[in-house]
């Protein structure tokens, strides 16, 4: 079965979803099977995005992009370093 991939908005609209459904007296199990998502990934979107308002989400999603992009430079960088006083030792 293939991943769906929800959007931080979808992701913040179905957990209001869910709270409403929660609040009207339905259980989690129920909850999370009427915005077609399983338990566990209802659990995990609440720990992640709960509370969270669209934009609050966006800019996160952003920032873990920018962070992502960041370590790799950084990776590519500290690799970098190491070749040339490797080189520069005469250890080659």
């Amino acid at each position: 079965m293939a991943k769906k991939r929800y959007a931080p908005e979808q992701i913040i609209n179905k957990l209001r979803e869910a709270e409403n459904l929660l609040i009207q007296g339905a259980t989690i199990a129920v909850a999370s099977k009427r915005i077609g998502v399983s338990d566990h990934t209802y659990y995990r979107w609440r720990k992640e995005y709960g509370g969270m308002r669209v934009d609050q989400a966006r800019r996160l999603k952003e920032l873990e992009q920018e962070n992502s992009r960041l370590r790799k430079l950084v990776a590519y960088l500290s690799l970098d370093n190491a070749i040339l006083k490797e080189v520069s030792r005469g250890n080659f």
